[in-house]
């Protein structure tokens, strides 16, 4: 918990460029998977509700769980971009060095990329918990949905923008193939 406290902490220091939009946007979608357990949470046994209360307290759940999994997302994307650097870091002196260096900077991108990804899919779980609220969640809690929604929609749109960045960093054409399809099928789902 501590670490994803520090990672959250950097994203808010601007003079930190350690840490970016994919932890904010990680950040962003464990916000959205708070909100929509809790709005699913404010239904429960509240009269007008059109599912029965394991509806809501099973959406309540699942949208927990992918909130917790995307806070420990902010600082996986905070590692990964850590890690990063540190590849470049490495020693390059000797011909073995440098090729030791160049594969510790190729798999460190590929995480780099995975990461957001796996978040971005996350966000995309919230929001497709979320959309199942619409008109069938306490209407008190109305605004909070639809914060939950924005939240999630935000986190999964700017964590693909992550991904993005990454891959013409990557040089295996088959990485980036499956990258690149995983990240099309969101952002068509997202134009639905």
């Amino acid at each position: 918990m501590d670490h994803n406290i520090a990672a959250f902490l950097k994203v808010l220091d601007p003079a930190d460029n350690s840490t970016g939009g994919g932890t904010a946007s990680a950040v962003a979608g464990a916000m959205a998977g708070a909100l929509v357990a809790m709005v699913a949470r404010l239904s429960v046994g509240k009269d007008g509700m059109q599912e029965p209360d394991l509806f809501y307290e099973e959406l309540g759940a699942s949208a927990e769980t992918l909130s917790a999994e995307l806070f420990d997302g902010g600082r996986d994307d905070s590692q990964a971009f850590e890690a990063v650097r540190n590849a470049f870091r490495l020693p390059k002196g000797s011909d073995q060095e440098k090729t030791a260096r160049r594969e510790a900077i190729q798999a460190a991108w590929i995480h780099a990329a995975r990461v957001p990804l796996d978040n971005a899919e996350r966000c995309k779980q919230v929001l497709d918990l979320g959309a199942q609220l619409r008109g069938r969640s306490n209407p008190n809690a109305a605004s909070d949905l639809a914060c939950g929604l924005y939240l999630a929609r935000a986190g999964m749109l700017g964590c693909l923008e992550n991904v993005e960045i990454n891959l013409p960093a990557i040089r295996d054409p088959r990485v980036v193939a499956e990258l690149q399809e995983r990240v099309s099928a969101l952002r068509n789902l997202d134009d639905q």
